[in-house]
């Protein structure tokens, strides 16, 4: 039976290839419970299919291939100390994880808007294409969350300290900083994807990406290792904003002011998790301790108001708890990563 168009993911085979389609292209097709599991199970079923060879992975509309998880639902949960994300974060790792262990190549178009759990359905893939309208980022501290779905795997692998700076800034990177922090492999102009996502049906991924891939723009990224790398090696949030605001850069004075009108809670959870990342290494663990991490952010009061304030009532002005720096105590950094009462993601060892 062909899929109805208004479902909210789309599942197709041609040729030697599956495709899959976010279809939520007003919610810049943001996930939601349910397009998570169907997307797991699509994957489970081609993975053993010897008629698949390659799936391709897309958004409908044209802002971009996925904004992140559904946050609004996550915030009404919050708001009345449900569970229910517990269950959602739960399926969203575990597919996170299929995606990066896939047997076959995975394709993800990264054009336009790709944040969050986008980012989680794309950069684990192993052929990963961006254009010159993506936008790529992993916003959380400004909602009072933390970098989930793999995202502080990746981040933690980044050169130098790029990937702390994105952490704790939630800067969005265009497809040349993408290729330079490993959050992608390829640029492909945008007008030419549907070519290339046709071809795949018929030949092998890596001759049609050569085919059509070019040099990326420029990033900006680079040039700036001096001073990020410089102020974001040093232990604490306090002493990274004060190395921004000493270093004597415009740039990075800016990007201070950016990092203190983020969620201090979030701010000190994300560098945690980002340096434990880097010792853990392996993507499943982190999803481990993201799953952690995720659990308790949940009873925040600033992850209730964070999204309020940027996606509910839209007036950007986020009242923090606490709402300094100094407010965030070393116990309640490490609260985060306890043990949890609820079964965890349950990878097999």
């Amino acid at each position: 039976m062909a899929p109805d168009e208004h479902d909210p993911v789309l599942l197709r085979t041609e040729g030697r290839a599956a495709y899959i389609t976010l279809n939520r292209p007003r919610a810049i097709n943001a996930l939601t419970h349910p397009m998570v599991r169907t997307i797991d199970a699509a994957l489970a079923g081609w993975e053993s299919d010897d008629a698949v060879a390659a799936v391709v992975i897309s958004g409908a509309g044209e802002r971009g291939l996925c904004a992140g998880g559904d946050i609004r639902a996550i915030h009404d949960d919050a708001r009345v100390g449900g569970w229910a994300s517990v269950g959602f974060w739960r399926d969203e790792y575990r597919l996170n994880a299929r995606i990066a262990r896939f047997p076959k190549p995975y394709v993800a178009l990264m054009d336009g808007i790709v944040m969050g759990g986008g980012v989680g359905v794309s950069a684990h893939g192993s052929v990963r294409i961006v254009t010159e309208r993506s936008r790529i980022a992993m916003p959380e501290t400004g909602i009072g969350f933390v970098p989930d779905v793999g995202g502080t795997h990746l981040l933690a692998r980044a050169p130098g300290e790029l990937g702390t700076h994105l952490a704790l800034t939630g800067e969005a990177v265009g497809a040349g900083d993408a290729l330079l922090l490993g959050l992608a492999d390829h640029f492909v102009p945008s007008a030419r994807l549907a070519e290339l996502a046709a071809a795949i049906a018929s030949e092998d991924v890596t001759a049609a990406v050569r085919r059509y891939a070019e040099p990326a723009p420029a990033g900006r990224l680079a040039g700036a290792r001096g001073w990020i790398d410089h102020c974001y090696a040093a232990d604490t949030v306090e002493d990274i904003v004060d190395r921004l605001l000493a270093c004597g850069e415009s740039e990075a004075k800016e990007t201070a002011e950016t990092v203190l009108g983020r969620s201090p809670r979030s701010l000190k959870v994300t560098l945690e998790s980002i340096r434990r990342a880097r010792v853990l290494g392996e993507l499943e663990p982190v999803l481990e301790q993201e799953f952690r991490v995720s659990c308790t952010t949940l009873s925040s009061p600033d992850l209730v108001e964070g999204i309020r304030a940027q996606v509910v009532d839209k007036d950007r002005r986020p009242r923090w708890s606490p709402q300094e720096l100094s407010g965030v105590t070393r116990s309640e950094v490490e609260r985060h990563f306890a043990p949890l009462e609820v079964p965890g993601l349950g990878f097999p060892r």
